[in-house]
């Protein structure tokens, strides 16, 4: 037999406020102060198994976790393809054009993402599997100043 209902909502939306250890401390005290075993309290109050052992851990031992966030989430593509910018910059190097105004020092890429995607796989070598899809290709080559833009040619001016 677990605690009330009005204990379980009141629980529940305080352990929902609280984050990190302050959250496994409050559910170890919670689940000590109404005498709940693990499996209580995960079908009462809804915790998942895994922090209440955390939790319990703590308690006992007097040693709070430390949380790793920053390690987790994807690597970004140039983690884990070193060559890939430079690989880029090789096959875009011959279809760049420069703004016809010469107002700007931006360049402007004449091949669009997926034909970038389509090279890399043909002429140098990545696998299908390896490279990142092509909205990744389409801003990396953002972020490596090549604007996926069409540029106009130059037209006479009507007079």
């Amino acid at each position: 037999m677990g605690p009330p209902d009005k204990v379980c909502a009141l629980s529940k939306e305080t352990a929902k406020v609280l984050r990190g250890a302050e959250r496994r401390q409050f559910i170890a005290h919670t689940i000590e102060a109404h005498e709940l075993s693990q499996r209580q309290a995960e079908e009462c109050l809804g915790w998942c198994r895994e922090t209440i052992r955390k939790a319990l851990h703590e308690r006992r031992s007097g040693i709070t976790c430390v949380d790793n966030f920053s390690a987790r989430g994807r690597l970004r593509c140039e983690d884990h393809l070193p060559d890939l910018f430079q690989d880029i910059r090789d096959l875009v190097k011959d279809h760049l054009q420069t703004d016809y105004t010469f107002r700007t020092t931006q360049l402007f890429c004449r091949l669009t993402a997926s034909a970038v995607r389509r090279q890399l796989i043909d002429h140098k070598g990545y696998t299908n599997a390896q490279l990142p899809r092509i909205r990744t290709i389409a801003t990396k080559l953002d972020d490596l100043g090549f604007r996926l833009r069409l540029v106009a040619k130059n037209r006479p001016q009507k007079g």
